[in-house]
């Protein structure tokens, strides 16, 4: 079992920045790959970036390449995900995820996510 708690959300402006954390608690965290994922009012959760287990690969969706960069702490259980040039297409709640596997889709564990709204 591996528990997720996200923090760092909030209400920002359009330009601005934020850098949101995940917290990781239970089973080594390195063995798990993590991912960052968001749902918007009215809309399905998408996948937003990912990172291998030990944070030597990454990917991430093209709405947010070149903006956001994910990035992650083994030996403080942290994985953060750092979002630049926020639009108010990026208003969501942001939920991390990890996995043995880095993939764009299925996560077994999930954090219960922080909203971030960014107004225009």
């Amino acid at each position: 079992q591996v528990q997720l708690v996200e923090s760092g959300g909030g209400l920002v402006q359009a330009g601005d920045s934020l850098r949101l954390s995940c917290a990781a608690s239970g089973r080594c965290f390195s063995s798990y790959a993590m991912g960052w994922f968001r749902q918007a009012p009215g809309k399905g959760r998408e996948f937003v970036a990912a990172i291998t287990r030990s944070g030597g690969g990454t990917d991430y969706a093209d709405s947010v390449k070149c903006r956001f960069t994910i990035s992650r702490d083994n030996a403080k259980n942290t994985g953060y995900l750092q979002m630049n040039s926020l639009k108010p297409d990026d208003t969501a709640v942001y939920y991390c995820a990890a996995d043995p596997l880095m993939r764009r889709y299925y996560y077994t564990y999930w954090g219960k996510g922080t909203q971030v709204t960014v107004s225009s």
